[in-house]
């Protein structure tokens, strides 16, 4: 197997790249810089070098905000970057892994979605995201479709690296409580894509670590965890708004992967307890280097 990683300088193809070393499996990590999703031929020639047999599909235009006023860089990325490397999977005999988003669904209900649920995208990025799945969907047979929410990973911006920030200079904080979903731990995630990428059971799933809360409960255990008495106060979506309508349901049903012989992910709480341990290890090894 030779493995090719999308987005490599994002939380999830960092680790995927991480873990698909530790198992001795050949892969190869790329940015925007070396395979722009917007140039199809500049991602033919490297795969062309490269000849993998498996794409891990991680990269993505996702400044959310930010596509409602510029959807044709989104689309270009997100849905007619998708489709194109699709393409050349299928050209080069590749299955992939295309990773997708909760966003696709209209995110109202309390109920989790299933896979199959309607979809109804609220904002630009859901729409692009769903693109992109119809796109793979209709190009490639041998394809996986992985939708997750709430990603947290070590190597860039998250939530839970913001509220850390933010609890070193407050004592109070205020978190939106009516968005409710899953955190998803991008070491976890890559555990179970490089478990899927060795069988041949294609289809569409979800994977977030179990368990559902919302951004405030998040937080709140957040700071339990590490420790910080910061005290988190609850607030409506509507104390935030923001350009991009935001799910207020963002609860996905795993019954999907159980039913292909899949294991789920380790509950939040006990990812988000690890995430800190490899944060705080990290701090550790920058500390120890700058001396």
């Amino acid at each position: 197997m030779r493995v090719l990683v999308t987005g490599v300088t994002g939380q999830l193809g960092h680790d995927c790249v991480l873990e698909l070393k530790d198992r001795g499996i050949e892969v190869q990590g790329v940015s925007s810089r070396e395979f722009p999703l917007t140039d199809v031929e500049a991602m033919r020639r490297y795969m062309a070098i490269y000849k993998p047999t498996c794409v891990i599909h991680c990269a993505a235009y996702t400044a959310v905000d930010r596509a409602e006023d510029d959807e044709a860089a989104c689309m270009a990325v997100n849905a007619a970057g998708t489709a194109n490397l699709a393409k050349l999977c299928r050209e080069f005999r590749a299955k992939m892994v295309y990773i997708s988003t909760d966003y696709v669904f209209p995110g109202d209900g309390t109920e989790p979605y299933e896979t199959d649920a309607p979809k109804g995208p609220t904002n630009v990025y859901g729409k692009s995201k769903l693109m992109g799945e119809e796109a793979v969907s209709s190009i490639l047979r041998r394809c996986f479709i992985v939708r997750i929410s709430w990603v947290f990973g070590i190597n860039g911006k998250n939530f839970i690296r913001t509220m850390l920030r933010l609890g070193q200079s407050h004592a109070k904080l205020t978190v939106v409580d009516d968005q409710v979903g899953s955190p998803t731990y991008t070491r976890d995630l890559a555990v179970l894509l490089a478990d899927m990428i060795q069988t041949e059971r294609y289809g569409v799933y979800h994977a977030t670590n179990e368990g559902f809360c919302s951004w405030a409960d998040l937080a709140a255990e957040v700071f339990r965890q590490a420790g910080m008495p910061v005290v988190v106060e609850p607030v409506p979506s509507s104390a935030y708004p923001t350009r991009a309508v935001r799910p207020h349901n963002s609860r996905m049903s795993k019954r999907s992967l159980t039913e292909a012989g899949f294991s789920l992910l380790p509950r939040w709480q006990d990812a988000v307890g690890r995430y800190l341990i490899e944060l705080e290890s990290l701090r550790e090894q920058q500390e120890a280097r700058a001396e």
